[in-house]
């Protein structure tokens, strides 16, 4: 195997991790290096575009119609000409005739023939057209438009529930049970809202209505659903800080609640829907950590000796709390996992250099555990939190940071070659084939001019001192397995005798037998014969 004598390890400039707009907050791979404010503003800005480009279009589509219909009437216009002014002078004759007699009955009757007469103008064509292309406007603006910034929430529930009742019957499986969870959850905000008295009102009306919104827009794509949570985020936030004055702090736990709140009863909705491709990158993530297998740590410099009792431990648990991370359904809390996975890797890399970690160890530490934990769904995790989780965590703090880590140290997995782990590529290739493994190879402790006999000894040292620790290891526990029969031989035997003594068991002679029924009786011999059967005539 050609590995290099210096290894460059993986670096990545902090500077890398930040918006590559320069505002100072951590970027996202996901939202094309933007942090989650200037990902708006472009999106916002990309959105603005589509609008104004489908309002041309709309646009153009009617001028296009218009001028089609005024050319098709013009060609036809000469030759019913006659038969046309035929007609109308017809039908004013029968109008003039009843009009005496309506307009004692409707006092409006006139207007409403004028209006009808003007609607059965030869412009009949017309105002389908001009509906068609106002409708598609309509629609524009409704889709890009959340219904709480249409329509204040007394009017947008009232539309609402009148929606319901025109609509068809749901689904039964709408109404199901709600989860064990669910519930637990929706007390607890109950009791958490109680403690900011009118504000609390104001949140739980505001998430009553969101919940109710988005329920009747399901067939919204997954983006769009995303925007309307960050734009509920941010509408709550700045209700609670201009409207009732509340401390930021306050504001902050507040915003973690509805979070909460909202995105436990969106979750089996939101998480890896069928309308994406999340589950695709899930498999295709997952099958290409599982043909990574085969990295070692020292091939991505990774300062951490997992030989180290404690070390051990803290990598055991940073792969427990990455794996978890897929168990939670809140986005906080799926951010918690992976803040806790970090800082066991920051404690082992302490523990193994005897000094503060920095960030050049850290992140080939994560990449080599999650090479280790595979961690199941992790693409659809990193999608759930980037949509639904309250922006203000992604863009500042150890949450931001340690998430944008995390994007990076798959980033890297998806696009790891030879070069990045300093491998020829033809090593690259055996080791990816499963041709070979490089623990077989690994000669990266000695320098190039120890021979190739000494490498052979020390590793056939180390071999011997594994079998010995592993042997010792087998004879300790043998024993202890002996200790343990022995015991419990012992136990069981006083048990017995125990009981024997607190019961004894006493054995009684045998009794005489007592005498048939049938035998001879020597006392009472004396007595007369028995009856005999007599046969009488008769």
């Amino acid at each position: 195997m050609n590995l290099k004598s210096e290894r460059r390890g993986i670096h990545v400039d902090q500077s890398e991790l930040l918006c590559k707009k320069g505002c100072g907050y951590y970027g996202n791979p996901a939202w094309q290096g933007f942090c989650s404010k200037c990902w708006r503003e472009e999106y916002h800005k990309a959105r603005q575009k589509q609008i104004q480009e489908d309002w041309e279009l709309a646009e153009r589509l009617q001028r296009e119609e218009e001028e089609a219909y005024a050319s098709s009437q013009s060609t036809q216009g000469a030759q019913s000409l006659t038969f046309s002014k035929f007609e109308e002078k017809k039908t004013n004759e029968k109008t003039r005739k009843v009009t005496t007699v309506k307009k004692f009955f409707t006092a409006s009757s006139r207007a409403g023939a004028k209006k009808a007469a003007q609607e059965k103008t030869p412009k009949q064509g017309q105002p389908g057209r001009e509906r068609n292309a106002d409708n598609i406007l309509r629609d524009l603006k409704e889709i890009f438009t959340p219904s709480w910034e249409l329509a204040s929430p007394s009017e947008a529930l009232a539309g609402k529930l009148k929606e319901i009742q025109e609509a068809k019957a749901p689904s039964p499986s709408i109404h199901r049970q709600a989860s064990i969870e669910t519930d637990r959850v929706s007390k607890e905000f109950i009791e958490f809202i109680r403690t900011y008295q009118k504000p609390g009102q104001d949140i739980y009306k505001q998430c009553k209505l969101f919940l109710d919104t988005v329920s009747h827009k399901r067939d919204l794509s997954i983006e769009e659903q995303s925007e309307c949570a960050q734009d509920f985020y941010q509408n709550v936030a700045d209700r609670l800080q201009t409207r009732w004055k509340v401390p930021p702090e306050k504001v902050e736990k507040a915003m973690d609640e509805v979070e909460k709140y909202i995105m436990t009863r969106q979750y089996k909705y939101v998480f890896c829907p069928e309308t994406t491709d999340d589950e695709k990158k899930d498999l295709a993530v997952q099958k290409r950590i599982r043909a990574l297998h085969w990295v070692t740590p020292q091939m991505l410099c990774v300062p951490v000796s997992e030989e180290i009792p404690e070390v051990s431990d803290m990598v055991v648990k940073a792969i427990t709390d990455i794996i978890e991370m897929d168990s939670k359904r809140v986005p906080r809390d799926k951010l918690a996992c992976i803040t806790k996975c970090s800082k066991h890797i920051f404690n082992a890399i302490k523990i193994t250099k005897n000094e503060p970690a920095s960030a050049d160890d850290f992140l080939p530490t994560l990449i080599y555990i999650v090479l280790k934990g595979n961690p199941p769904r992790l693409q659809s995790n990193i999608q759930y939190i980037t949509r639904f989780c309250n922006p203000s965590r992604l863009m500042t703090g150890e949450d931001g940071y340690y998430f944008t880590n995390l994007c990076c140290a798959v980033a890297f997995i998806e696009k790891l070659d030879a070069q990045s782990l300093n491998l020829s590529q033809e090593d690259f290739d055996r080791f990816m084939t499963g041709q070979t493994s490089p623990k077989k190879q690994e000669s990266d402790s000695f320098s190039p001019d120890v021979c190739l006999g000494v490498k052979q000894m020390c590793k056939s040292l180390d071999l011997l001192s594994q079998l010995n620790e592993r042997q010792e290891r087998i004879v300790s526990e043998a024993k202890k397995l002996e200790k343990d029969l022995i015991d419990w031989t012992d136990g069981i035997t006083k048990e017995v005798e125990d009981i024997v003594e607190k019961y004894p068991l006493e054995i009684k002679p045998k009794s005489q037998a007592l005498a048939a029924i049938d035998s001879e009786n020597v006392e009472n011999d004396k007595l007369p014969p028995p009856l005999q059967p007599q046969v009488y005539a008769g």
